[in-house]
């Protein structure tokens, strides 16, 4: 009889506690259902703050009509709450009043009239993440058998089932709350970024978030922004700003650009210094992308918080409003350079026909062609990976520069690089004209991973000057480029060579080459062969066979039969110095030549 009696509450226990209500009704139904169908006469749920030291009360049953101020907090040391976690097994108490043990609960029992304790731990914690343990008392001493534990066991347990369950309920509200959220913000920010497009609007709006330190690389404007800085660091918000607007920023461009060169990198860890602290960090990098092409990057540093689904649609939202404003740098910088670009190649390609008329219009753009006037070439590697694309990288780093070294000029992007022209200086004068060309190369090369050619070109008086000019200096390019001699040029460097470049479209220099070399190019083309490179390998190596097969991963018995073969059907011998002179310059003419526009 009393095992169905039992069994019937249970189900009124179950239907009591899964009735609705958020967590604090659940836990108070099962306090209520403990002490009605368990025969205790009051109850509580506490929370065990282990960190600070108390048991605090949750909720409480009391059917006493008599109002009075009750305690809501234990200290452990008095309290059984933190034996029975420990122990995960209930601690009864016979007789408060008379316990040793808790004195707590023994002053406790005087003062409302109680005798008997339980003190069950629960497989659950509140909203807080603290463990919770169910406290039953009895006015009068009684004993408590197996299955009345057992009982009150299952009574816990379903109200632990009820917990977890309203823990799952809050936490896929919240979480939709916060994708509702994150949907609200993507759609404001891409308004803004819209309406305004400018970082200092933005990056308010971000801070407020996200709980993550981040870091926007601007590719377009050259531009590092901070906000708080990385969890963890030990360094002040505005000292990790400041750091970041100096020195760090040319080191997190660095980190950035090599992330997007080298995408298997991008969880690479970083090594930085601060105020003399030294951050390690490893943080994640998001390439933030306009009209196909990489325009910068969104570095998120780690925090105690994981990246959960809102989170990342959040991110997903801010990089894209960020690419937005980005792009709009992109278009105008695109916009201001075209014009100056197209007046620029019309002069150089001898396109134009009225002196006045191209004057008047360079005038309009900025540009003075009466008076005198040199130019600073950088060329781009061609072999760089990002030379194509590198035009806004690199103009707002060469006009930083220029303003650092108290130089007046004006930069035009071509498709073979930067032209920046410059007031003429004479010879003694040149001293910071080559100093601000040594630090072109230097930042050019940090950018693209690979050494610019700079060249400074001779005056221009009048428009005429200028395509001769940049004919003269792009040769001189070309051959730098042909014997990988990159960096800052200077004409005496090379010797005659710009002058047999300068003739290199005549029928003479391409009929030596033809006569020296043509009969194997032919056959390469046709046939697919190693010949010409093979040929090339070998005169750049010194005639050394060994080091010849090294450099081109082939076996000696491999190079000597290609070089045998190349002397049977070709009847280049190289083994006579004035001939190996003669067949080199010739290749070296058939590399220029095939470049020539």
């Amino acid at each position: 009889m009393v095992e169905t009696s039992r069994i019937q509450s249970l189900r009124v226990v179950a239907s009591l506690i899964n009735s609705g209500g958020d967590l604090a009704t659940v836990l108070q139904r099962l306090v209520l259902a403990a002490c009605r169908h368990a025969n205790w006469s009051m109850g509580s749920i506490m929370a065990v703050d282990v960190e600070h030291g108390y048991a605090l009360v949750v909720v409480r049953h009391d059917p006493t009509l008599i109002q009075r101020p009750l305690p809501d907090r234990w200290e452990l040391a008095t309290s059984p709450s933190l034996v029975a976690l420990r122990r995960n097994e209930p601690v009864f108490i016979p007789d408060a009043r008379v316990s040793e043990e808790f004195p707590g609960y023994r002053r406790e029992a005087f003062e409302r009239d109680y005798h008997s304790v339980l003190v069950v731990p629960m497989n659950c914690t509140d909203d807080s993440g603290r463990p919770l343990v169910l406290s039953v008392v009895s006015r009068g001493i009684i004993e408590v058998s197996e299955e009345d534990l057992a009982f009150i066991g299952m009574i816990v347990q379903l109200g632990e089932i009820a917990v977890e369950r309203q823990h799952r309920l809050r936490a896929e509200t919240l979480a939709a709350e916060r994708l509702q959220r994150a949907l609200e913000v993507n759609t404001s920010l891409l308004r803004q970024a819209l309406e305004d497009g400018a970082m200092a609007t933005l990056l308010p709006c971000i801070r407020d978030l996200l709980p993550y330190s981040i870091v926007i690389v601007d590719f377009t404007a050259n531009l590092v922004t901070a906000d708080r800085a990385p969890c963890g660091s030990d360094i002040g918000d505005a000292d990790w700003q400041a750091a970041v607007a100096a020195d760090l920023g040319p080191s997190i461009m660095k980190a950035a650009r090599d992330a997007i060169d080298h995408p298997a990198a991008t969880g690479a860890t970083l090594f930085w210094e601060v105020n003399g602290k030294r951050i390690r960090t490893a943080p994640r990098i998001d390439p933030l992308t306009a009209d196909g092409e990489v325009v910068g990057v969104l570095m998120i540093f780690p925090g105690p918080q994981p990246y959960g689904q809102a989170d990342q649609l959040l991110l997903d939202g801010i990089k894209h409003a960020l690419g937005i404003q980005m792009l709009r740098n992109v278009i105008r910088f695109r916009y201001e350079n075209r014009s100056l670009t197209e007046l620029f190649l019309e002069l150089v390609e001898r396109r134009w026909r009225d002196p006045l008329d191209i004057g008047q219009r360079a005038r309009r753009l900025g540009l003075n062609l009466d008076l005198p006037t040199q130019m600073i070439l950088v060329g781009l590697p061609g072999r760089s990976p990002r030379a194509v694309s590198a035009a806004a990288d690199l103009h707002l780093p060469v006009q930083r520069l220029l303003s650092l070294h108290g130089i007046a000029g004006t930069l035009v992007t071509v498709p073979a690089g930067l032209v920046c022209l410059i007031p003429a200086v004479d010879e003694r004068s040149l001293g910071p004209v080559k100093r601000l060309m040594a630090q072109i190369a230097r930042s050019v090369a940090d950018i693209l991973h690979a050494e610019p050619f700079v060249v400074l070109t001779s005056r221009c008086m009048a428009p005429p000057d200028y395509a001769e000019a940049c004919d003269r200096s792009w040769r001189m390019i070309r051959i730098a480029e042909e014997f990988g001699r990159p960096g800052v040029l200077d004409a005496r460097q090379f010797g005659p060579l710009p002058m047999l470049l300068a003739a290199a479209n005549t029928h003479e220099v391409r009929g030596y080459v033809a006569d020296s070399i043509g009969a194997l190019i032919e056959y390469d083309r046709q046939h697919g062969t190693p010949y010409l490179e093979t040929l090339s390998a070998y005169l750049k190596t010194g005639c050394r066979t060994k080091a010849c097969s090294d450099q081109l991963g082939v076996h000696v018995t491999t190079l000597r039969y290609r070089l045998t073969r190349i002397e049977e059907l070709f009847g280049i011998d190289v083994e006579s110095p004035d001939r190996r002179f003669s067949v080199e310059l010739a290749i070296h003419l058939s590399g220029v030549i095939d470049r020539s526009p």
